[in-house]
């Protein structure tokens, strides 16, 4: 009995500094469980109480490519690499919408999920890394799109559709370090609710979303791939349509680069942030 009271009169309490820190990564994981229910709350809750439901992840990118095929395709006369025109800008839809989604709705996720921030504590990387999920379901329905136009039009794609994963993931880092830069910046300034919206919308006429980029002055392709979602569009081009696509390298390394350093600076200001997240919102 004595020798039992002894071992545990010797047995210290220890904090240490910063361990939080170094266990943060592994609290990501042990809170999975938490990250699958924010994901699949959200999923439910933006086609709850609509009359056609999930159908709208498909009515929205039919119709915007309807539109473009029509305006650039049909008007404009402008180049489709070979392609049916309406595969070719859908082959840019996916990619995009997945991006802008990702944005609206990773700047919202820190103010929606206030109540939750405030009061407990797990890893706030979870927040927006569910919003970004969530947008990749949005992503994975509209490929039934692209599947029904390659139907349509007797498209066989080549061998290049199995380098698309890469392209893919490609899409989620931009998406991913993009997002937790918004989602950051709406906590500390609310502006940020009115000017994603007009980031969302200026990026769709800038990025090669209806048009092929090939129509850019060749001077100029360079400069324009500085927009990091022109090397994701254009990958997924070259991945969907085989053929006459062809990859501009060095505008495709440059936003290959720009891409993880957006993740990567996105993560870090992020984890900056995260202290003063439950104070500030």
């Amino acid at each position: 009995m004595s020798s039992s009271t002894n071992i545990s009169s010797k047995q210290e309490l220890v904090i240490e500094a910063g361990r939080t820190e170094q266990q943060y990564w592994k609290d990501i994981w042990r809170y999975r469980e938490l990250f699958y229910f924010l994901a699949w709350r959200d999923i439910l809750v933006r086609y709850k109480q609509t009359a056609i439901g999930i159908a709208w992840a498909l009515i929205r990118p039919f119709l915007t490519m309807v539109v473009f095929s029509v305006v650039f395709g049909q008007l404009a006369k402008l180049p489709s690499q070979g392609a049916p025109y309406p595969i070719l800008v859908f082959s840019a839809m996916l990619p995009w919408q997945f991006f802008s989604n990702s944005l609206s709705e990773c700047s919202n996720s820190l103010i929606g999920n206030a109540n939750l921030i405030s009061k407990v504590y797990f890893p706030r990387l979870i927040v927006p890394t569910s919003a970004v999920v969530v947008s990749f379901v949005d992503f994975m329905i509209s490929g039934i799109i692209l599947l029904g136009l390659m139907a349509w039009y007797n498209f066989v794609p080549t061998w290049r559709i199995v380098t698309l994963p890469f392209f893919i993931a490609i899409a989620f880092a931009a998406s991913m370090g993009a997002g937790l830069w918004l989602a950051s910046l709406n906590v500390k300034y609310r502006d940020f609710r009115y000017i994603v919206p007009f980031i969302v919308q200026f990026g769709l006429y800038i990025s090669p979303v209806g048009f092929s980029s090939t129509i850019v002055p060749d001077q100029w392709r360079f400069v324009y791939s500085l927009n990091p979602i022109v090397g994701v569009i254009d990958g997924f081009r070259w991945a969907i349509l085989g053929g006459e696509s062809n990859l501009y390298l060095p505008g495709f390394f440059l936003s290959l680069a720009l891409v993880f350093l957006l993740l990567i600076s996105g993560i870090w200001y992020f984890r900056k942030m995260e202290r003063t997240f439950a104070d500030v919102i």
